[in-house]
């Protein structure tokens, strides 16, 4: 577990820490962040070692409660006048990076715990990231039906980065609240008790601590920094889905997700930083299990560069078709 906690918590504590001093501390976490993974993710072997199962509970608790602390941190820092302009700008990519990259990855992890607590660390780490549907759109609609045309959040052959970001956020906020609301029929529940009242009066809350914490000019660093970060975390749905879908048989039956329909990486940097979330596949066969616990099946789609060079890729459209589509016509004829 070291890897995992030595690659998640150096850049939040870099990044606190430029949030105060400015200069070489928001230097270093972006180059942790870009430069450095980077380099250890080309030096680094192949990795398909796994944590045991219960050996991350704590590490996750850790990172979310570095979130709550370090989002206001981040910006009352962007908001206040003690920064220079090209300080902030370099805080705020370093940050949005780490919002969306590392603490997006725990609060991914976190909603598909079954102990309550844990369950809601995750939620309210979306919600604070303005981002709370997805506790309901991941569980209810994407892992049902990823892979077909159904889910939002699965991106199709051909489609550009920026037109699928537009299409899942507002796809899958739309068909989280209508899993929900057919959950709480089911059960026999009133509409308020709809968990979407919940996304919604926190983000409210959340904008209102970010102008109690910078005013004007918090609320607006504050809305920049969750779309950046909401931006990653869509950016690694994209990428790790695309293109590849579920055969349909005549009668209209699905197949059963399958290890062929995630995108998988094995840099071992990239995925220590993730907390092993580029193992993809193998969290779609099995959701509930800790993410530094997934494995790399065998024969599985793999990404030809690390998971965050590839979001790279994929915002020049042109680019990441020309490398992307024939590796999935491959595997759709396999």
């Amino acid at each position: 577990m070291l890897k995992f906690t030595l690659a998640t918590l150096t850049p939040a504590a870099l990044l606190a820490a430029g949030a105060f001093w400015g200069g070489f501390y928001i230097v270093a976490a972006v180059l942790f962040l870009t430069a450095l993974t980077s380099l250890l993710d080309r030096l680094g072997p192949r990795d398909t070692t796994t944590a045991s199962d219960g050996a991350d509970t704590a590490l996750s608790v850790v990172i979310a409660l570095a979130h709550f602390a370090l989002l206001p941190l981040i910006v009352w820092g962007l908001a206040s006048a003690h920064l220079e302009p090209l300080e902030k700008a370099g805080l705020f990519f370093g940050a949005g990076l780490w919002f969306g990259q590392v603490s997006n990855a725990n609060a991914h992890e976190l909603i598909h715990r079954s102990a309550r607590v844990l369950h809601r660390l995750g939620m309210w780490a979306y919600i604070t990231l303005l981002f709370g549907h997805h506790t309901s759109a991941h569980v209810l609609v994407h892992h049902r039906f990823v892979a077909t045309n159904q889910d939002p959040n699965t991106a199709r052959k051909g489609e550009s980065l920026y037109r699928y970001i537009l299409r899942a956020w507002g796809g899958s906020f739309v068909q989280g609240y209508r899993a929900e609301a057919a959950r709480l029929r089911k059960i026999d529940r009133p509409a308020w008790r709809n968990p979407y009242v919940v996304y919604l009066g926190g983000a409210a809350l959340c904008v209102a601590a970010a102008f109690w914490l910078g005013g004007g000019a918090g609320v607006l660093a504050y809305v920049g920094l969750c779309a950046y970060a909401q931006s990653q975390l869509l950016m690694s749905d994209y990428v790790q889905h695309y293109g590849l879908m579920r055969r349909v048989d005549a009668a209209g039956k699905r197949e059963p997700v399958a290890t062929q329909h995630s995108w998988n990486s094995p840099h071992w940097f990239s995925s220590a930083l993730m907390l092993n979330a580029t193992r993809h596949s193998d969290h779609h066969a099995r959701p509930a299990r800790p993410y530094p616990a997934l494995e790399l099946p065998d024969g599985a789609p793999m990404l030809p560069r690390p998971l965050p060079l590839m979001a790279s890729i994929a915002l020049v459209p042109p680019l990441w078709r020309r490398m992307m589509d024939p590796r999935v016509e491959k595997w759709r004829n396999a």
